[in-house]
C-alpha cells in the first residue's frame, strides 16, 4: 500500500486530511507541536503515525503532502526530492522564480513527481472549458474574465494575489493553453500589512486562435463568496460559477453581427452544462497517489506551477514600474 506522509493541519491542511483518510493508503501525519495533530487522532489515525519530527516519518513513506506556508515550500521539497520522495505541494509552489525553476528542474534531475496544488485543473467545468476552448467551439476567445474573492480572513505568508489569483492565472494558463505575453496589474493594501488585500491583473494571450485579453479580480472586502469566470468568444460565450457543485456553466449562443456600419446584438441559445459533482481536491490527490503508482506526469506539475509564479512575479513587477511587463 502506497504510504502517504500529510504535513501541516491548518485550515486547508484539515481538507487535505479528511480526503487523504477516504484514499487506499497508510497515512502518516506530522504538525509542529502535539496539540495540533489532535484532528488526525480523532479520525482514528494510529499514535504510531502521528509526529512532531516529520524527518522519522521520511524513510517510511513514498510521497508527502505539503501543506504549510509559502516560504517554506522550496526548502521542504528539496529535500523530499533529495530524499527521493514524490511531493504534492499546496500553490504556489514558491514565491520566487528562481526557487520554482531550482524545484521543476530538481524533479525531472531525480526522477520524482512533483504536483502543485493548483485545484481547479480538476474540476470537471474546467476540463470542458479547456476543450471547448480548444476544440474551436467558441470560436476566437477575446475575453476571459475571473472573480475570485469575497469577505473572509486575509492568509499572513502573502498577499491575496499570490493567496487566490494565482488559481485563475494558472486556469486561464491551462484553459488557453499559453503563457501571457504582457502582464499589467494595479495592487492595494487597505489594511496597511504590506501586502496586497486587492488586486487586479491584466493578462494579454495570443494562441492559435488569436489574441485573448483576460483579467483576474481578487479581494478579502466584498461581502459574499465569488469563484466566477466568463469566457466570451465570438461563436460562444459561457458564464462558471465554481461554487456551485454540479450546474457550474451556462453558456450562451450570442453574437454581435455587422449590418453596414453598425453591429447587432444577437442573443441565441442558452444551455446549461452539467458536470459531474467531484470534489477537486479529492480528485487532485486521488491524481497524486495514481502518479506515484504510474509515474505519470501531473496534469499540474512543477513546470505549471513555475509558469503561475513567473506570472504572479511580473505583475509584482508590473505594480512598482506602473507599466505592463513582457513575460
Amino acid at each position: 500500500m502506497t504510504k502517504v506522509l500529510l504535513l501541516g493541519l491548518g485550515r486547508w491542511g484539515a481538507n487535505h486530511l479528511r480526503n487523504l483518510n477516504n484514499l487506499p493508503i497508510e497515512l502518516y501525519v506530522a504538525e509542529v507541536g502535539d496539540k495540533q495533530l489532535e484532528p488526525a487522532r480523532k479520525l482514528g489515525i494510529p499514535a504510531e503515525r502521528l509526529t512532531t519530527n516529520y524527518k522519522s516519518f521520511i524513510p517510511l513513506v513514498d510521497g508527502v503532502v505539503v501543506v504549510t506556508p509559502a516560504q517554506t515550500h522550496f526548502p521542504l521539497c528539496q529535500e523530499f526530492l533529495e530524499a527521493g520522495k514524490d511531493v504534492f505541494v499546496e500553490k504556489p509552489l514558491t514565491l520566487a522564480n528562481e526557487e520554482s525553476k531550482a524545484l521543476a528542474e530538481l524533479a525531472d534531475r531525480h526522477h520524482r513527481i512533483l504536483q502543485v496544488g493548483h485545484i481547479l485543473r480538476f474540476d470537471p467545468a474546467t476540463l470542458w472549458l479547456r476543450d471547448a476552448v480548444q476544440n474551436g467551439e467558441f470560436g476566437q476567445v477575446n475575453m476571459i474574465r475571473g472573480h475570485f474573492g469575497g469577505f473572509k480572513r486575509p492568509r499572513n505568508d502573502s498577499g491575496v494575489m499570490f493567496a487566490d489569483g494565482i488559481h485563475f492565472v494558472d486556469l486561464f494558463n491551462f484553459i488557453l493553453g499559453a503563457l501571457p505575453k504582457s502582464v499589467l496589474a494595479i495592487h492595494h493594501d487597505f489594511m496597511g500589512r504590506g501586502m496586497d488585500d486587492v488586486s487586479l491583473v491584466s493578462l494579454e494571450y495570443e494562441t492559435a486562435h488569436g489574441k485573448t485579453w483576460a483579467t483576474v479580480d481578487t479581494e478579502y472586502f466584498i461581502p459574499g463568496k465569488f469563484r466566477e469566470v466568463i469566457v466570451c468568444g465570438d461563436k460562444l460565450s459561457a458564464v462558471c460559477d465554481y461554487n456551485v457543485a454540479q450546474y457550474k456553466i451556462k453558456a450562451y449562443e450570442n453574437k454581435h453581427v455587422a449590418e453596414g456600419k453598425d453591429f447587432k446584438g444577437i442573443e441565441g441559445a442558452v444551455k446549461q452544462i452539467e458536470c459531474p459533482p467531484e470534489e477537486p481536491l479529492l480528485a487532485e490527490l486521488r491524481a497524486f497517489i495514481d502518479s506515484i503508482k504510474t509515474r505519470a506526469r501531473p496534469r499540474a506539475d512543477a513546470w505549471s506551477g513555475y509558469d503561475s509564479v513567473r506570472v504572479l512575479n511580473a505583475a509584482l513587477e508590473s505594480v512598482k514600474s506602473g507599466q505592463a511587463v513582457q513575460l
